[in-house]
């Protein structure tokens, strides 16, 4: 049996080096909820140096709430 082990990364908390060789895949946030352009690159190439894949954590453009009220776009 194999395992991912995913996490929600780039939201500009601190911990992306801490956790990266922890775990198999990251959701990097990359909606305007969290983080930003220079730390979404940051943890993309963090992930890739410790060989972990990539997906996205969209979001909308709501720091406030982190993303999470529903809006109408």
């Amino acid at each position: 049996m194999k395992v991912d082990l995913n996490c929600d990364l780039g939201e500009g908390a601190g911990h992306d080096a801490t956790l990266m060789p922890l775990i198999t895949s990251a959701n990097i946030a990359c909606g305007g909820h969290a983080g930003d352009v220079a730390t979404m690159r940051a943890t993309v190439a963090l992930a890739r140096a410790h060989g972990v894949a990539i997906g996205a954590h969209p979001g909308f453009v709501d720091r406030e709430h982190f993303g999470r009220r529903e809006l109408i776009i």
